[in-house]
């Protein structure tokens, strides 16, 4: 898909992303993918699943993280290396890194993981 044709709507989301806005970012994409169709659909709802995440690891929900996460990352795997002009590669590499460092902490640790945790940014490429 060109950068002309990518919603407006989905930059407010990327935004709000990068900002750790997480829960205004799911509220974005959300509208975007409830009218979506595929492949652009799964596309929203990875990155979605992974706002989400990010949210509950800020409200120290590690299981609705984990499990979102993992979600997320899985949804985004076929849109590798880019899609939307979206480093996804990169997002998912991230993203999966946290994960693996989520399920490996003891339930005692994870407070101190969560706040170790240098949360990723979506990179939009430049042309």
């Amino acid at each position: 898909m060109s950068p002309q044709a990518i919603p407006q709507q989905f930059w407010q989301g990327v935004e709000q992303f990068n900002q750790q806005e997480f829960y205004a970012c799911h509220d974005t994409l959300e509208a975007l993918w409830i009218e979506a169709s595929e492949p652009e659909k799964q596309f929203y709802q990875g990155i979605l699943q992974i706002a989400v995440a990010f949210y509950h690891l800020g409200n120290h929900n590690l299981r609705g993280a984990t499990i979102l996460l993992g979600e997320g990352i899985s949804r985004l795997r076929n849109y590798q290396p880019t899609y939307f002009n979206i480093d996804v590669q990169q997002l998912v590499a991230d993203s999966a890194a946290i994960l693996k460092s989520l399920q490996q902490a003891k339930p005692e640790q994870t407070l101190e993981v969560e706040l170790s945790l240098r949360l990723p940014k979506i990179s939009k490429l430049t042309n």
